[in-house]
């Protein structure tokens, strides 16, 4: 596997350290750029602030350090909150330790007012440092908003931290027709409105305002700067606990709702926000959350099944031994499971790749066929229709004892695997060594607050991929609640699932975790345009009440 940036010994060691103060953008982690992401893999301590951490650590290689951060204001410290170590005394003390520090700041850190401190701080003790620029959260939030800045009009385009602006700069910004990007937070929009409309601009200038720009958390709305307050008060926006978050407000007509209504890409996804339940293990679901972060959604992994080595494993390691000495005219793998199963034993016995000279590779489908390359091996049969079993013995050759020299099959596979593919093999003349390579076993319950998810309509949709799924996730954690959209990826899991009590919504249109992804897709923005249509707001099934069933649909 290529890393995925330069580890930490392709650097000088630097007596008195390096700091490397970096913008981790307005709050998507793919905005980060290729040099933050070199930066951070070659940290040894990484200073950040929760929200940012959360960003960035996972291009931090392991190990990094990563010391508490919190700001303690004058109240905390009256109370008699222990005084914590801010973030420059942190970047300081780690780099005049010869160590390579990366402070990350949200937005870019030339508009981060504390990183320009810090930043003459390393000057005055002489320590070197760099700045790797990231996208600010006025022109990055925007962007995600649908609001353009600049047209071929060329208007003005001014930024304001309304926390920190004079009345000069309020008047200057008033009496002009510039685009104006707000900073500022959702219980102060209507304020900073006052202030513009007080200064000179026209209470019907149009006003957008977003807050959790560029996540899937993301909302915006759209108004004026005179009717901004009751907008906020008609949708119970405020008082809320939540009106110190940070928003960033758009003034001026490229914000206007004509414009956004065919601009705003983002919020636009067809399952923007949606929480998603992924009954697989986390290196089975990578490239499915993948997909559906792709939507808009949000992923939520819970493994149902563990899987185990066989009780007995002398036959699995006769079988490879097989391989080796030319037992086997091919092996067929139904699973990635099966793979990795077989690569541990190799790796075992001090074998590689290479041990499948001479021995014709199946796979059941692309993911199986994509672990075996990343194993080094190119399956010589892959199912160019269905990707199943059936699918597979739809193009195995039969035995052919004129040119085929062995007429023996080895299929490492699960110990609850179906005799189809064996009974197939049978039929087409081949001997098979049908061999239990792993044991799958109900895993643990997930944690408590996400069972409660799960039968209390938390979770706005749950892709099953097979009839074992279904069971295993309802015995580890409960049935599914009703407003919850169920997609299966055929109708034996299907069947399964109404077998449960579970009303199924979106049925794939062949046996493919992508294609059942791609299926949901379709029926959440059939459901948003149908909202659209009616003039409803567009919301996502777990905020809709219990209502009339929905029809499954197929894609």
């Amino acid at each position: 596997m290529s890393p995925t940036g330069p580890a930490a010994s392709d650097f000088p060691v630097l007596s008195a350290g390096h700091v490397t103060f970096l913008g981790a953008g307005p709050g998507d982690p793919g905005l980060l750029t290729l040099r933050a992401v070199e930066a951070l893999a070659s940290a040894d301590v990484l200073v950040a602030e929760p929200d940012v951490l959360g960003v960035v650590r996972c291009h931090a290689r392991a190990g990094v350090s990563t010391p508490e951060l919190a700001v303690v204001d004058a109240q905390s410290t009256a109370a008699g909150v222990p005084v914590l170590r801010d973030a420059a005394n942190l970047v300081m003390e780690a780099a005049k330790g010869g160590r390579r520090v990366v402070r990350a700041v949200a937005g870019d850190p030339g508009m981060d007012g504390n990183a320009a401190g810090e930043m003459l701080a390393c000057a005055a003790a002489g320590i070197p440092f760099e700045v790797v620029p990231g996208i600010a959260n006025a022109v990055g939030v925007p962007a995600y908003a649908g609001v353009p800045l600049r047209d071929a009009q060329g208007a003005d385009v001014r930024f304001i931290d309304a926390r920190t602006a004079s009345d000069r700069c309020w008047s200057e910004v008033g009496t002009s027709d510039a685009t104006c990007v707000l900073s500022t937070s959702l219980d102060a929009v209507a304020s900073a409105a006052g202030e513009l409309v007080s200064a000179g601009r026209k209470p019907d200038t149009p006003l957008t305002v977003t807050a959790a720009g560029t996540t899937t958390r993301q909302r915006t709305w759209t108004a004026t700067l005179g009717t901004i307050a009751q907008v906020f008060k008609q949708g119970k926006v405020l008082p809320s606990p939540e009106g110190h978050q940070p928003v960033i407000a758009v003034v001026g007509e490229r914000s206007s709702a004509a414009q956004r209504d065919q601009l705003s890409w983002f919020e636009s996804k067809p399952m923007f926000g949606w929480k998603v339940l992924v009954p697989r293990t986390r290196e089975q679901a990578a490239s499915l959350s993948d997909q559906l972060r792709s939507y808009g959604a949000v992923p939520h992994e819970v493994p149902t099944i563990a899987v185990e080595p066989p009780r007995t494993p002398q036959q699995m390691e006769r079988a490879v031994k097989g391989l080796v000495t030319g037992r086997y005219e091919w092996i067929a793998f139904t699973s990635v499971n099966a793979v990795k199963a077989v690569r541990e034993k190799f790796e075992e016995y001090g074998l590689d790749a290479r041990a499948f000279a001479g021995i014709k590779v199946a796979a059941v489908g692309e993911q199986t066929a994509a672990a075996l390359i990343d194993f080094g091996v190119k399956p010589d049969l892959v199912p160019s229709g269905e990707q199943s079993a059936a699918g597979l013995l739809d193009d195995w050759p039969p035995y052919d004892p004129v040119f085929d020299p062995i007429d023996r099959v080895f299929l490492p596979r699960a110990d609850i695997a179906t005799e189809t593919l064996v009974a197939g093999l049978i039929e087409l003349g081949w001997e098979v060594d049908d061999v239990t390579a792993y044991r799958t076993v109900r895993a643990s319950p997930p944690p408590a607050e996400t069972r409660e998810a799960i039968k209390g309509g938390g979770f706005d949709a749950v892709l099953f991929t097979s009839s074992s799924t279904v069971r295993n996730l309802v015995g580890i954690a409960g049935k599914p609640h009703n407003v919850t959209v169920i997609a299966c990826i055929g109708p034996a899991t299907a069947k399964t699932a109404e077998e449960h009590g579970l009303r199924v919504d979106v049925l794939s249109p062949e046996p493919s975790v992508h294609k059942l992804a791609e299926a949901l897709a379709d029926f959440g923005a059939r459901r948003r345009d149908a909202a659209r249509e009616a003039g409803d707001p567009v919301t996502r099934p777990s905020e809709r009440r219990p209502g009339a069933r929905r029809r499954r649909t197929t894609t």
